[in-house]
């Protein structure tokens, strides 16, 4: 990805806004992912120079959490959730079927950009697991019947 001066621009007015505090470095990621939807190494040289810190140290926290991302996600991305109870309840068969249909793995997005599949190790919402979230739509007790449903939803759009 090429910055151009308009989104260095836009980087730079996040920073600001967190009174480039490197505190404030996981606000100031979320914040700058949710505008260019993901957030590659020109994106994260860009913050660690308006925050006056390493790019190794904005790595690392991008690295860490399974929230950011470097590649960029689908339209629609996909999360299952794979922690033990959604597991227990047979989280591992709904991604199967989500990469079955879908024809990608986990961490991938498909040829025309609509999907990206990840998962995720807990969403708190262990009663209605498996937990599969599009966007920030949770759908529980996912069934694999149901995948297919889901995809329908989102296809028609």
């Amino acid at each position: 990805m090429t910055i151009c001066e308009n989104n260095v621009a836009k980087i730079e007015i996040i920073c600001k806004e967190f009174n480039y505090d490197k505190g404030e470095l996981i606000n100031v990621l979320h914040k700058t992912q949710t505008t260019f939807g993901y957030l590659p190494e020109e994106v994260q040289q860009i913050v660690a120079q308006n925050l006056n810190t390493s790019l190794a140290h904005v790595y690392g926290v991008v690295s860490f959490y399974s929230f950011f991302t470097m590649t960029p996600k689908g339209k629609f991305p996909i999360n299952i959730c794979t922690g033990t109870a959604c597991y227990v309840r047979g989280a591992e068969k709904v991604l199967n079927e989500f990469k079955t249909l879908l024809k990608i793995k986990v961490g991938e997005t498909t040829k025309d950009d609509k999907f990206s599949l990840s998962n995720l190790r807990c969403v708190g919402a262990c009663g209605l697991a498996p937990v599969v979230l599009v966007g920030e739509k949770v759908y529980g007790r996912v069934t694999l019947d149901g995948v297919q449903k889901i995809l329908d939803d989102y296809n028609e759009s």
